[in-house]
């Protein structure tokens, strides 16, 4: 055979060899992609050192969180992935809260705990359907935004507290229609906000955010940070998803203060 014609083939096995490695790592990337897309759920785990749950119970909490996550993550695109939540059955008197209570812990990993009282009503089963799916919609929020108890995202402050706590529960409450007598606002509402906002940096957070004030006020923080949402919303015409954007000091300004 000719030189010319042996080089002629020899670059043609060489494009071929090039185009099936091409082509072979063009399906190992699309595969790795398939694999990663998991990762954009939510891992449920049960605390079951003091009191258990039955399967009937974990399928129907399983349930309720794995499609508020996807909820939640089609309004907020920064919530995080890989989110594990912790169950906790508990004997508490949690009635205020519609059974259930959660705190976003750590950012990361993102980390949320949440306790369901097995006296609430009918028990476990009852508090699920009542509140689970708010208390998720509300701590997924904070995740999205980064207020976690342990690594926060945000400086010591109690009008910090007020606005991240006003943003989720205005979220909850406009995206579930479930809405808590713990987080209603009075007609005081408004000097509860320049109160806050004259606090100094070491206020106790108990006190003024989701605990009772030695004055017999509850939940100030929840309360005057829903209402300070809700007028940052009027005065600005702002929706709930574009104030959760948005720095507390920037959406202190919008509600004008």
């Amino acid at each position: 055979m000719p030189k010319k014609h042996v080089k002629t083939n020899n670059k043609m096995n060489l494009l071929k060899t090039l185009i099936l490695i091409i082509a072979s790592i063009s399906i190992i990337s699309c595969n790795s992609n398939l694999k990663k897309s998991p990762l954009a759920k939510v891992d449920v785990v049960f605390q079951e050192e003091a009191l258990k749950f039955t399967a009937l119970q974990k399928t129907h909490i399983n349930e309720v969180i794995s499609n508020a996550e996807e909820e939640v993550r089609k309004l907020l695109p920064t919530l995080p992935d890989s989110i594990k939540v912790s169950v906790e059955s508990v004997d508490w008197d949690l009635d205020i809260v519609g059974g259930v209570t959660g705190r976003t812990e750590t950012n990361s990993p993102p980390l949320v705990l949440l306790q369901i009282s097995n006296n609430y009503h009918g028990g476990i089963i009852d508090s699920v359907k009542t509140r689970i799916r708010s208390t998720i919609f509300h701590e997924f929020h904070h995740l999205s935004r980064g207020w976690a108890i342990q690594d926060n995202k945000f400086s010591y402050g109690i009008p910090n507290a007020m606005v991240n706590e006003g943003l989720a529960v205005a979220f909850t409450e406009i995206y579930t229609g479930n809405i808590s007598e713990v987080n209603a606002y009075t007609d005081e509402a408004d000097n509860w906000v320049k109160e806050i906002l004259a606090l100094p940096l070491n206020a106790n957070y108990s006190d003024w955010v989701m605990g009772e004030h030695p004055d017999g006020r509850t939940y100030i923080g929840y309360r005057t940070g829903n209402f300070l949402i809700r007028r940052a919303m009027t005065m600005s015409g702002k929706s709930i998803l574009e104030l959760s954007a948005l720095t507390p000091e920037d959406i202190i300004k919008l509600a004008g203060y």
